[in-house]
């Protein structure tokens, strides 16, 4: 693999680094956060390395006294009590730009107990995106774009339905991304969810059976990009509901799986108030499934399924950069009669819409939800967006068009 490329998230670091003492940068495992924290730090301390984390089980203040600044702090939920001494250290001295923690779990079910609160500011890092992989991590993010009446253009070399699967499927893990060919990217993903399903799960909440919450996963990667309820999911494994319950508070905990909450108005009525469940990445969906590209064109429904969640992600991972820092969420009306595919919420009222069509050249009909939006809401509806297959940019209404999802990072 070349060597490194410049990720999103680095741009945030330094903001953010030049005014707070620290940053806790949480996300998948093996998404390189450990590499891109590594560029902001004079010292790197690897908790899941005996070496390291003998002295921080000891004595973790008296571990951190002295180490030349910034120090990143790795897999620091193998030793949690160091997030306490992060937290008196910086109580002690709260200069910028000293701890950057990391670690493939979220830290949330520690609750009242989380030590962070105002003192860790969290910076969430996705895997690496299409517009990271071609180097184009300088320009704005797509909704930006968007927003300040940009025009949309197609990425160079625009691919067609085939290569958008393939893409989906190559993910964002960049070691296999970058630098395996497809079978041993598959075998790399097949193995990454069998780490996941056995040990990363025990260290977190030991016990769990893994053939029970192998079912699960399955189950939530063939309904991934979908409003399901949570009888549905928990039917499908043969699990109970608080058994599935728990599972995707671990699969959440360990940012394997995203639950992208549902817009709400009083202009809609009806609204499904669920979330809409995602593997984070769209590879993960071959991972879990053992699907290839020819598999996924076969399946009309899961080609769906991987476009939506491919875009999601892209978008997911380009909105931490965001000057106006909005957030996605899912529109969907009871029985489907109103349904929008992602929806980000600029503040002020103001929303983006976004439709994902497996189709090389959407017409009309394919917006008539974004146009019934735009006519409820008025000057609120920003600009309504078909992300297609085909290579071409074109209207399909007032403030509505079509476009190739290589937008997202044209």
């Amino acid at each position: 693999m070349a060597g490194y490329r410049r990720r999103i998230v680095d741009g945030v670091i330094e903001e953010l680094f030049k005014q707070l003492p620290a940053l806790f940068i949480v996300g998948p495992r093996a998404i390189g956060k450990t590499t891109t924290a590594a560029r902001h730090a004079r010292t790197v301390i690897r908790l899941d390395r005996e070496a390291d984390a003998v002295a921080f089980r000891a004595d973790p203040d008296a571990a951190l006294r002295g180490l030349p600044e910034p120090v990143v702090l790795d897999e620091w939920q193998v030793v949690p009590s160091v997030l306490g001494a992060v937290k008196r250290a910086v109580d002690a001295r709260p200069d910028p730009g000293r701890f950057l923690i990391t670690g493939s779990v979220r830290g949330e079910f520690d609750g009242e107990l989380w030590p962070g609160t105002g003192r860790l500011v969290r910076v969430p890092m996705y895997g690496m995106t299409i517009r990271e992989q071609v180097g184009a991590v300088g320009q704005a993010p797509f909704i930006d774009r968007v927003l300040s009446g940009d025009a949309i253009r197609p990425a160079n070399g625009t691919t067609d339905l085939r290569g958008y699967v393939d893409l989906a499927l190559r993910g964002g893990f960049p070691e296999p991304a970058l630098a395996m060919s497809e079978g041993a990217r598959r075998r790399w993903l097949e193995s990454y969810v069998e780490q996941l399903l056995t040990h990363d799960m025990e260290q977190v909440d030991g016990g769990r059976d893994p053939a029970r919450l192998r079912r699960y996963v399955e189950a939530y990667a063939l309904s991934t990009a979908g409003v399901v309820d949570d009888k549905t999911l928990y039917d499908a494994a043969g699990i109970n509901r608080r058994t599935a319950l728990a599972y995707e508070r671990l699969l959440l905990d360990l940012s394997f799986v995203e639950a992208m909450p549902a817009w709400t108005s009083n202009r809609l009525k009806r609204l499904v108030l669920g979330p809409k469940r995602y593997l984070m990445d769209a590879a993960l969906v071959g991972g879990v499934l053992r699907l290839d590209t020819n598999g996924v064109l076969r399946s009309g429904n899961m080609l769906g399924r991987l476009l939506d969640t491919f875009v999601a992600s892209q978008l997911r991972a380009d909105l931490i950069a965001s000057r106006v820092r909005p957030r996605l969420y899912h529109v969907r009306q009871e029985q489907g009669r109103f349904e929008i595919d992602l929806l980000a919420e600029l503040g002020g009222g103001r929303f983006i819409a976004i439709e994902v069509k497996a189709d090389a050249a959407p017409s009309s009909e394919s917006s008539r939800h974004l146009v019934g939006l735009r006519d409820r809401f008025g000057d609120s509806f920003v600009a309504g967006i078909v992300l297609h297959t085909g290579p071409r940019v074109y209207a399909l209404g007032d403030r509505i068009v079509a476009a190739p999802i290589s937008s997202i990072w044209a």
